[in-house]
Order: structure tokens, then sequence, then C-alpha cells
């Protein structure tokens, strides 16, 4: 046996791996958590700090894993019925927003309150209830069963049309005097909604857009830079929660663009051969994913052979919101 040949087949081998395992993560910006995002989990933080545990939380403050066990392991309790909150407790409402209904039980049942809600949600709630004042009927574009959908057309006891396609607008019937206005789910895809609102004008002409759409900020930059990062990769792994709306529409946009692209909760459920052949990994992350989870992933990648990090231009972000009264500490 040729010990030398077999040694040197081993390094060529080693070699060959290398190559046709990933080199190179490049970093979309902006990625990660949002002013929203930010601002609902530090409001459940100050709300441990100056009460104590338990704090109660309806529904998950955002939508990551992480995020939800990290605030479950330090006293908040997520729950989805206000059953389930003890008399004289503190309540969060979840950064989705809630169905006005809900809000004004937990004002009857006398706990201590703070809305965690975006106040970009915020923002088309008023627009709905200052609507509804003057007339008008509401189409919405969004996903049945999303919280942040069942809050906004819980705003009202009625008068809410939910649509999630094309097919959905031409199913809609409405007089033709009635007077219409089109609000949106805020974590949408930008292209899917702008196909439906287009579809909605198309069917009837006299509608209300909004003056400025109601996808949000933070969801569109999201969403412009895994469009741009698509085109400069051979793969791309968005970091998001199944159950995280604009996460789902990251991976959407990048596959929508012909990328190959996966969507995972950490880095233990990346898988080598997804890289084979595939040397510059893009890597995002949805608006309630937390930055430790991205850099769990970057290790992961350079275990698999990545030797370089770099970032893409972007938009810088620095909105801030404002917490609620009474949780200074």
């Amino acid at each position: 046996m040729n010990v030398a040949n077999t040694h040197d087949t081993a390094i060529t081998n080693s070699s060959t791996a290398m190559e046709n395992g990933p080199q190179e993560i490049i970093m979309a910006e902006p990625r990660g958590f949002c002013a929203g995002v930010d601002r609902a989990i530090e409001i459940v933080e100050r709300a441990l700090q100056k009460f104590g545990s338990p704090i109660y939380v309806r529904h998950e403050i955002v939508h990551n894993t992480h995020v939800v066990a990290d605030l479950q392991s330090r006293g908040a309790i997520f729950i989805e019925s206000l059953d389930d909150v003890p008399e004289g407790a503190t309540l969060v409402f979840s950064a989705h927003g809630v169905p006005k209904e809900v809000e004004l039980e937990a004002l009857r049942r006398g706990f201590r309150i703070f809305d965690a809600t975006c106040p970009l949600v915020t923002k088309v709630h008023v627009e709905v209830a200052k609507l509804h004042k003057e007339g008008y009927v509401f189409i919405m574009i969004g996903h049945k069963g999303h919280p942040e959908v069942e809050g906004t057309m819980g705003q009202l006891d009625g008068g809410i049309h939910l649509v999630e396609d094309v097919e959905d607008v031409q199913a809609l019937n409405f007089e033709k005097n009635q007077k219409l206005a089109v609000v949106t789910q805020t974590t949408l895809s930008v292209d899917d909604a702008k196909e439906i609102s287009k579809a909605i004008v198309e069917k009837f002409p006299q509608v209300r857009r909004p003056k400025q759409q109601d996808i949000c900020y933070a969801t569109q930059n999201r969403q412009d830079a895994v469009k741009l990062l698509s085109m400069n990769v051979d793969i791309v792994i968005v970091v998001g929660s199944p159950s995280s709306s604009n996460s789902n529409r990251l991976k959407d946009v990048a596959s929508n663009l012909g990328a190959i692209s996966y969507m995972i909760d950490n880095a233990t459920e990346l898988q080598k051969e997804w890289f084979v052949g595939r040397p510059r990994v893009g890597l995002t992350a949805g608006a309630s994913a937390p930055d430790v989870l991205v850099q769990e992933v970057i290790v992961k990648l350079r275990e698999f052979g990545a030797v370089s990090v770099r970032s893409l231009e972007g938009i810088k972000e620095t909105l801030k919101f404002p917490l609620p009264k009474g949780l200074k500490i």
C-alpha cells in the first residue's frame, strides 16, 4: 500500500470538501430586531423588573421561540385567554395587538395593563376607527388566523372583509355607492400586497387606499435587503421562527427570485449538505429574531468551512418607539 499516495488523496479530498462547502457569509442589512419588537420585549422586561414575576402576556410577545423561552425563564407567562390571568395581575398585550373586546374586558377586570402593540399596528387600528365613523367598510389584506389580523378585524363588530389573494378579491361584492377602504397586515410581502391591492382597485375603483402603505418600514427594508442579497449569493438562510410572518415572507422573497433558500429557527437546524457547491451564503433574520441566533449561525457556518463574513450596504435604522407610562425603573 502506498502510504504517501493515500496521504495525498486525503489532503485532496479535504481540500475539495472545503471548496464545495461554504466559503463566505454575506449579511443582509438591515436584518433582525425592529423598533416595534425592541419596544415589546423591553416592556415585558421592565414590567418584570418593576413588578416582579409573574407577568402575564396575551399571546407570544413576538413570534420567536428563543425570545419567548427566555422571557418565560424570567417569569413571563404567555396566555391566550384572560380567564388564565388572576385578579390584580399585570398584563401585557403582545406586539401584534388585540381585538377591542379583549382590551375592554381586561380593563373591566382591573388588570394593570401595558400595551406592547407595535405603534405601526396601532396606526392601522386608529385609521379603522376613524374611517368607520365616516361610514367606510374595509377590505383587509392579510393572513387568516394571524393575531395581528385578528386584532385589526376585532377593532369593529363587523364590516372588515379579509382577502388573502386575488381570488378572494374577485369573490367580493359591494354596492356601487359603498364607501370602501383598504388596510393591510403590516408584515406581508410587499410584492404580494401590491398585486392584491391592484386587483382591489381594478374591481372597486372608488376604494380609498392608505395615504402611506400599512406594511411597516422594517418589513419593507428587510425585504429590499433580501432582494439585493439574493442576487449576490448561492444560497439564502433566513433566521426566524415558523410562526413569524415577516420571517416567512423573507424566505418567500428570496425563493421568488430563484434563490435556494431555507428558514431556520436556530443554528442546530443547519444541514451541511445544503452548502455543497454553494460557497457564498446569504444570511438574514426576521424582525423578531435576536442577533444572538444570527451569531450562532455564523459560528456553525464557520465549522462547515466558511472563512469570511461581510455585510452588504443597506439602510441603517435608527427609529425607537417610546415605552408606555409607568415603566420607568
